[in-house]
């Protein structure tokens, strides 16, 4: 069993979640996903990991409950102790020396892109990192993505915090000033994670430029194993799953068109899931 340590709501239906777990902490690695289980007839839940402290042996998990087993998930309080906790998985992010590096985070996406953003500013990179959200209330770790970047931005769908506008705007303008520049100032890669819709049109900004782009497909993980297929994406020309093959893709090579058909698939489904445990729920 794999105790949790704390659990807080850090914006609506976002929740920061850290479990003592030595072994996994002194091996996990910017990149890394864990497989998680409430229970023994739970669910198998992919998480990336957010953070890890081998000095203390937590690990930190970002949830957003959006279906039954998040929920059920978010729901464990300090104290109690995870049924399963397995990694770490997938292959870790390369922290190499890029000179000047953009990390976009869309969303939860914030999470993944924290621990990738320090260790490549630890590498000696340059970090410039955009922060976005629909609104104000949904950002969360400002101050620690900050903490870790040599320029921060944040951008908000609305406007209530930060520059109004989407991600792309910013990303594009920095390109414009930096993909041609030279030694720490020439931007060497382009880091995107969030919603997959918002990692297609980042990939599409970037593309022109010629700079290396590289998504994380984590949010559309399911198994965790390669075993259901449900995490496939088209490479190229060939065919990979996030899984075993990534969680980190070039973007310039997914065909984000497919992958975001795919993600369709079961909406109906999660939501009559969904709809029964809340019933479920308020008549207990």
């Amino acid at each position: 069993m794999f105790r949790i340590l704390s659990n807080i709501e850090l914006a609506p239906n976002i929740f920061e979640m850290v479990v003592e777990h030595p072994r996994l902490a002194a091996k996990a690695a910017p990149g890394h996903f864990v497989i998680v289980m409430t229970d023994d007839s739970g669910e198998r839940i992919p998480l990336t990991i957010a953070d890890f402290d081998r000095q203390n042996g937590t690990i930190t998990l970002v949830i957003m409950a959006i279906g039954v087993s998040t929920m059920k998930l978010v729901s464990l309080k300090a104290g109690a102790e995870l049924y399963a906790l397995i990694g770490p998985l997938g292959a870790a992010s390369e922290i190499d020396d890029y000179g000047t590096v953009i990390m976009v985070a869309g969303g939860v996406g914030t999470a993944p892109v924290f621990p990738i953003a320090r260790g490549l500013r630890d590498k000696g990179n340059k970090v410039i990192s955009i922060q976005g959200a629909r609104t104000k209330e949904l950002l969360f770790w400002t101050e620690k993505l900050a903490a870790v970047s040599d320029t921060h931005i944040i951008t908000t769908d609305d406007g209530s915090a930060g520059r109004k506008g989407l991600v792309t705007e910013p990303l594009r303008e920095l390109l414009e000033g930096g993909a041609s520049g030279d030694g720490k100032n020439k931007i060497g890669c382009a880091y995107m994670i969030g919603p997959a819709i918002m990692m297609k049109f980042c990939s599409q900004v970037v593309a022109p430029f010629g700079v290396k782009s590289v998504a994380s497909l984590n949010s559309i993980m399911i198994d965790g194993t390669g075993m259901c297929g449900g995490c496939r994406v088209k490479v190229g020309k060939e065919t990979k799953f996030t899984c075993v093959d990534g969680p980190e893709f070039d973007a310039s090579q997914i065909d984000w068109d497919i992958l975001l058909s795919r993600q369709k698939m079961y909406c109906e489904e999660e939501k009559c899931s969904l709809q029964k445990y809340k019933n479920t729920n308020e008549t207990a």
